[in-house]
């Protein structure tokens, strides 16, 4: 008897067992590599804590200083912290005659040294102006970057000064004029933080990036590529009108912070002077270390409201964190943000610092030492006015 026609159809038991086996190794190399992913791209979530703030420096009683403004923060070659500031000799105001202010700490920011001046103006009348801080991690240096005649006030030629030190702080070098390099067109550094490229392109490259005058406002960079031997001016993104007095709602970018991001681009996080657009924040960002600041590459934050003032912005471990006193119109509110995609987004958990009335705010962050990390952030702060004192703040982000 022929077999039943349904033998020329027999099937070999092992395809199924080969089809179960392949998908099962499918399904566990895709939660390896999400796994890894996890563990390379993603940023581990954090619940920053604040840990104690004091004050560093209180207006009117330190010698013959009567305002202590526009505070710098930054982590030395050998992970002590440094803290600097304008000391303003007769008023709060921009123009007048100033020492720099300096304070360090050794312990993490538990205690803090007497205050220095290391560097004094004389009774200029369009004094000293900070300023930007800036390390080199490769060769142990920090610099620190200011400007002179600024407002052009009774003098005519600004001047873009650097100071160094090769002790962690302990001494510093005369002033070097940088204009004799760049130029003496205004340049007003920051005021808050340079980097040093930690990625292509130009990795190791230090930037210090700052504004103009009113009129000529704008961002602007400087760059270099030998440890702060020699300078040259970097990218630019110009006012517009530009060289022409502003008015409400023109574009006005000004006072900047620059961070860098995993991909090697450079973020510069700026001051709207003129709320065009938005109150909020200018975003720039530059793909070939701040040689060029693109127009196409300029967006705003709208998250980021901002009464147009010098904010904190730094990037570490795929996280971007932000300072400012987030408020549209008043200098009050001072919040600290962060973010897991590049500043895209913000986490909607935001820490408010301090309710009050509250400025200029710069930020830095410690290396990794026994699982724990922190943010340090100085900012201007008072009951009545921002220039009451200056806070140092300590957060636990890990």
């Amino acid at each position: 008897m022929a077999p039943p026609a349904s033998s020329c159809f027999h099937r070999d038991s092992s395809a199924p067992k080969a089809a179960g086996a392949l998908q099962l190794l499918l399904t566990g190399l895709f939660f390896f590599l999400l796994i890894l992913l996890r563990g390379t791209a993603l940023p581990a979530q954090i619940k920053p804590l604040v840990v104690s703030e004091q004050l560093l420096w209180i207006s009117g009683i330190v010698g013959h200083v009567d305002t202590f403004r526009i505070p710098l923060i930054a982590v030395t070659p050998h992970n002590n912290l440094i803290a600097v500031a304008e000391a303003r000799k007769h008023s709060p105001e921009d123009i007048g005659a100033k020492f720099i202010a300096v304070r360090t700490s050794s312990d993490k920011g538990e205690t803090w040294s007497p205050t220095t001046f290391i560097e004094n103006d004389g009774s200029k009348i369009d004094g000293l102006n900070l300023g930007v801080i800036l390390v080199d991690e490769e060769k142990d240096l920090i610099f620190i970057m200011y400007t002179t005649c600024a407002h052009h006030y009774h003098c005519n030629v600004s001047s873009t000064l650097l100071i160094e030190s090769q002790d962690d702080g302990r001494t510093w070098s005369q002033p070097r004029n940088l204009s004799k390099m760049t130029g003496t067109k205004m340049f007003a550094p920051g005021p808050g933080s340079g980097i040093q490229k930690k990625y292509n392109p130009k990795k190791g490259r230090l930037i210090a990036c700052g504004h103009g005058t009113i009129e000529e406002d704008g961002i602007f960079c400087l760059f270099s590529d030998d440890h702060g031997k020699t300078w040259r001016n970097g990218g630019s993104l110009k006012g517009i009108p530009y060289s022409q007095p502003k008015k409400f709602f023109d574009f006005n970018p000004d006072e900047n912070q620059p961070y860098e991001l995993s991909d090697g681009s450079v973020v510069i996080n700026a001051r709207n002077q003129n709320f065009y657009h938005c109150r909020c924040r200018i975003i720039v960002k530059s793909y070939d270390a701040c040689e060029s600041l693109p127009i196409e590459n300029v967006t705003f934050d709208e998250t980021l409201i901002d009464p147009a003032v010098a904010a904190g912005a730094l990037a570490k471990d795929n996280i971007v964190f932000f300072s400012n006193p987030a408020n549209p119109s008043k200098r009050i509110d001072l919040t600290f943000r962060w973010s897991y995609d590049d500043g895209k987004s913000w986490v909607k958990d935001k820490m408010m610092i301090w309710h009050g009335p509250s400025g200029y705010s710069s930020m830095t962050i410690s290396n990794n030492t026994n699982n724990e990390q922190y943010i340090y952030l100085v900012y201007e702060k008072g009951r009545i006015a921002i220039t009451e004192s200056i806070s140092f703040v300590k957060i636990r982000i890990k």
